[in-house]
Order: C-alpha cells, then sequence, then structure tokens
C-alpha cells in the first residue's frame, strides 16, 4: 500500500513523527519478549491484538514486529513436532532501518504489507470517523497480487477499535480463514469495543502506560529540539502516554493546564474575569482541538478530585486538598465529571456558543466547590 506524505495520516499523532518512521521503542520489554518467543517457536499465531491506553507505544510496536516479520522467512513447512521447522529464536526486534525492504516499508510502497486504517473522505477533504468496508474488501485484492514468491505478508490495522458493523464482519471473515503466511497485527486502544468473535482469534500483546521517564525518553526521541525540563512537565502531566505529551506540546498544554490549576486552586471564589478570558480564547477560531485538550484536562482533574475525595490521600496530577474534604464530596465530584463536560461536548456538537459553555461550566464548578466546602 503506498502513501503521501501530503495526506493527514489517522494513525499519526499531529507533531510527531508517524509510528512506522520510528527506530526504537521505549518500554513495553514484556509484549516485545512475548513476541519474540513466538516467532522462534515456529507456530506464530496469525492474528495478534495490540492494546492498552492511546499514545503509550503500541503502534511503534506494531510497525517494529511488522519490519522483523518481512525481514525474516518462515518457517518450512515438513518438520518438527508440529510441522514445521523450528528456527532459532530471535533476540531483538531490532532490523537495518537502511536496508531496501525497511525503506520500502517506510514509503509505504512494500507489496507484503497493507495497512488498515481510517480513509481520506476526497469529498470534504478530511478523515473519515471510521475504517469503511471498502478499505477492508481491499485486503481481498492485495492477497490476490502480493506475495507470489510465498514469503510473508503482514496486515497492520490502526485501529482496529474504528471498524463498525460490515467493516467488523468483513475483517472477521478473513481471520477465520486467514492466508497462508500472512499475521494480522491490530492496534486497539479499547478491546472490549470488537466484536468478542475478533478477540477470539488473536492472541493478545497487553501494553501498559509509561512511566514518566521513559515518556520523557521517547519524548525526546520524537521531538530531538525541546527543552529537556518541558519535556519533563509534559512526561509529568502525559498519564504514561507520550502521544498524550506531543498533543500537549503541540496545542500548549503546559500553559493552559497552568490556567486550569489555577482556577481549581481559586474555588470557591471563581475568578470571572479570568474564567471570562480563559472562555473567550477556547472559543476563538480554530481552537477546537485545545478546546477538546482542556475538556480532557478538566476530566482528569475531576477523576482526580473524586479519588482524592472517596480514597482520602493526594492523587497525581495534584488536585486542592479544599475541594475534598470527604467521601460525599468526591461522590459530588465524580458526578460533575460525568455531567459538566459530557454537557459541554454536546452543546459544541450543535454549535453552540463555545464561550458560553465554557464560562458556564467554570460557574457551575465554582458552585459546587462552594456546596464540598460547606460539607467540611
Amino acid at each position: 500500500m503506498s502513501g503521501d506524505n501530503d495526506l493527514p495520516e489517522a494513525d499519526r499523532a499531529e507533531g510527531a513523527p508517524h509510528p512506522r518512521h520510528t527506530a526504537t521503542l521505549v518500554g513495553h520489554d514484556a509484549a516485545q519478549r512475548a513476541f519474540l518467543s513466538a516467532l522462534g517457536s515456529g507456530r506464530l499465531h496469525h492474528a495478534w491484538l495490540i492494546t492498552g491506553p492511546p499514545g503509550i507505544g503500541k503502534a511503534t510496536l506494531a510497525w517494529r514486529i511488522a519490519r522483523a516479520l518481512l525481514s525474516t522467512a518462515p518457517a518450512a513447512p515438513g518438520g518438527g513436532l508440529f510441522g514445521d521447522t523450528p528456527v532459532a529464536a530471535p533476540e531483538t526486534l531490532d532490523t537495518d532501518p537502511d536496508s531496501p525492504r525497511n525503506r520500502r516499508i517506510s514509503a509505504l510502497s512494500d507489496p507484503a504489507l497493507y495497512l488498515l486504517r481510517r480513509p481520506l473522505d476526497d469529498r470534504r477533504g478530511k478523515l473519515k470517523t471510521v475504517i469503511t468496508v471498502d478499505e477492508v474488501r481491499g485486503l481481498k485484492r492485495f492477497f490476490a497480487l502480493s506475495q507470489a514468491d510465498g514469503g510473508r505478508r503482514v496486515v497492520i490495522v490502526d485501529c482496529a477499535d474504528d471498524m463498525q458493523g460490515p467493516a467488523a464482519n468483513a475483517l472477521l471473515k478473513l481471520l477465520e480463514e486467514p492466508p497462508a503466511d500472512t499475521v494480522f497485527l491490530m492496534v486497539s486502544h479499547v478491546p472490549s469495543r470488537l466484536l468478542p468473535t475478533i478477540r477470539s482469534r488473536c492472541r493478545t500483546l497487553s501494553c501498559a502506560p509509561l512511566p514518566p521517564d521513559d515518556v520523557g525518553a521517547a519524548l525526546t526521541g520524537a521531538l530531538p529540539d525541546l527543552d529537556p525540563e518541558e519535556a519533563l512537565a509534559l512526561a509529568r502531566l502525559s498519564s504514561g502516554s507520550v502521544g498524550a505529551a506531543v498533543r500537549l506540546h503541540v496545542q500548549d498544554g503546559l500553559e493552559l493546564a497552568g490556567t486550569l490549576d489555577r482556577m481549581l486552586d481559586s474555588l470557591p471564589g471563581l475568578d470571572r474575569m479570568a474564567a471570562t478570558r480563559l472562555a473567550a480564547d477556547l472559543a476563538a477560531p480554530k481552537a477546537e482541538d485545545r478546546r477538546a485538550l482542556f475538556l480532557d484536562m478538566l476530566d482528569q482533574r475531576l477523576a482526580g478530585l473524586a479519588r482524592q475525595g472517596v480514597l482520602g490521600h493526594a492523587v497525581a496530577p495534584p488536585v486542592p486538598a479544599a475541594l475534598t474534604p470527604g467521601p460525599q464530596a468526591g461522590r459530588r465530584w465524580a458526578e460533575a465529571q460525568q455531567a459538566l463536560t459530557g454537557r459541554v461536548r454536546r452543546g459544541l456538537a450543535v454549535n453552540l456558543d463555545p464561550a458560553a459553555l465554557i464560562l458556564d461550566m467554570c460557574v457551575k464548578l465554582d458552585a459546587l466547590a462552594q456546596d464540598c466546602a460547606a460539607d467540611r
């Protein structure tokens, strides 16, 4: 499958290189060892589900696996205990980045590789919101035209959560009767959203959020010009996700996080002028991504307030202790997380005034903080 660097890519975080261009993977050693063991066994499963939160390196792992698979020959038939000739277990997924094969993979021009992802809507000039059934049907043409020499083929699905209805069922049929020497690598942020029959036909590689030091190291590799102190600050706010850290960097998230934390620290007693300026900033033209980031960060802080109130101890990232005097306050913040930001998102979806929605939400947060203070 070929690519075009001028087109948006559904599986690339804004401001970061595409995972296929990332030569090294930080963390996820257990997942890599599990796959290497299976690769060396001579009985490699045909479908792998790579799971974990967004932005932690799952796609980078999938591309590392794809390069390793396409750089090694499949087991020869006819020998071994189960009919395959065992091969020596490789010690690493590393491959030569300058090899002709890896250059073709990076350019999305290798005939043994198929990338299944959300396509571009040519009429609107934007990415479609789902992986369409036509994209999955394209796999049949890929299988018909590729690998006459009998080598491996690899299909990367990023991400599998984007498939719905007909597309998921079409992929299921291929997983049920996979072509020979074909390996499916499916990235999933929320595997519970997938068809149970798809999950049952896959072996799972679970990936966990990264510790801050690993996020910082990966962030420095993706953005080599980034100031080390900023990289560390972004890592601490990213909840173990390199993708989230890149998003924070692109959207000036450190400044936005500071504004949000100052607002929460002032409650109860909202600074109406500061809240009005914040609402106006987030309502500016082309501020959709910044608004979404603010709402995601507020969701995270409200969840932290809920946990801190119920559990009775501080959480990370820190939230004001004065707002969580006890479990009752924690339950109030949990209800607010579900209600307030959801109301703003629904209003934005029907084109209500963003500034009015955000300012109203800030006022409601202040009222809730006053109620929690009264519980002390």
